[in-house]
């Protein structure tokens, strides 16, 4: 696997760090919790399509997966570069959370990706793709933009932990072992979803640098998730499953049509005004920790 490359240094343009407050519309006191799951797996103990007993479905989520560690990592690092010009308390506990956060995000992901791999889903191929992109990214874009790209995924991931994990069904379709594990990604990318916007808004990040970086992601994460998701289910023998196509295609975009509901809020994000507390979740949070975290809610 690929080495991970340091983040590019700055560039000549300094900020004054001094200067640097955040006008957040973040709740007061909202500060991501670390928490310290232990999720196992047994070989034989989760279904093999263990959403929805639907391939597709399920390698869609597997492809996603295979990009959470190294994408994790290129997000605390963008993060991370810029710590030390903040000078909000809050803020400054904020990014503690974030990356304690994202670091076991990583490390839980490692833990189910290795267990599908050894299921004979080959994640491990897509996950050095998408690491050699993340690589590329610290080689040639300055540290403002990679942080923007932090900024427009984690849109992209609070939106599809609110409005598609915990606002539907797709929870109550997993296998009982797999559910957990989504459920406590989606509660942490909802209580973190701010923390990269309020670092990039208080370091005065460009406007124009947040939007075009968002049209690149939104070209991108749909691309490489695409061709994952094609490979994968090739790869399963699956391809002329039409069924589970169509399955997949009308949950997401026909009814109850999770992804086409999601457009409003990813249109949202243009708007000069956005942030994302514009849209809060709390309520949908609450119920899924209550429901799927136990112990560590």
């Amino acid at each position: 696997m690929n080495a991970i490359v340091p983040i590019k240094p700055a560039s000549a343009r300094k900020r004054v760090s001094k200067a640097l407050k955040t006008l957040s519309k973040t709740p007061k006191g909202m500060i991501p919790k670390v928490r310290r799951p232990n999720f196992t797996f047994n070989e034989g103990n989760v279904s093999r399509y263990w959403w929805d007993n639907n391939p597709v479905k399920t390698l869609l989520l597997a492809a996603m997966s295979s990009g959470f560690p190294p994408g994790e990592r290129f997000f605390i690092d963008s993060v991370r570069h810029f710590e030390n010009q903040i000078t909000d308390p809050e803020l400054k506990k904020a990014i503690k959370g974030f990356i304690g956060q994202e670091a076991h995000h990583s490390r839980e992901h490692d833990m189910l990706n290795g267990y599908l791999q050894e299921q004979g889903v080959d994640l491990a191929r897509l996950e050095r793709e998408i690491l050699g992109f993340m690589n590329w990214m610290r080689k040639n874009l300055s540290p403002e933009r990679q942080l923007a790209h932090t900024v427009a995924v984690e849109h992209f991931t609070a939106l599809m932990a609110e409005e598609f994990l915990l606002k539907y069904d797709a929870l109550d379709e997993m296998d009982p072992k797999m559910a957990p594990v989504w459920a406590w990604h989606a509660v942490e990318e909802s209580e973190h979803k701010a923390v990269a916007f309020d670092v990039y808004k208080a370091i005065g990040g460009s406007e124009f640098t947040r939007i075009t970086e968002m049209m690149l992601v939104s070209v991108m994460f749909p691309l490489f998730t695409g061709v994952h998701l094609y490979q994968l289910v090739r790869d399963e023998g699956q391809l002329g499953n039409w069924k589970a196509w169509r399955e997949t295609v009308n949950y997401m975009w026909g009814k109850p049509g999770v992804f086409r509901k999601l457009l409003p809020g990813y249109f949202s994000f243009y708007k000069p005004s956005f942030h994302p507390w514009d849209h809060d979740a709390r309520d949908l949070v609450e119920k899924a920790k209550q429901r799927w975290l136990g112990d560590i809610a």
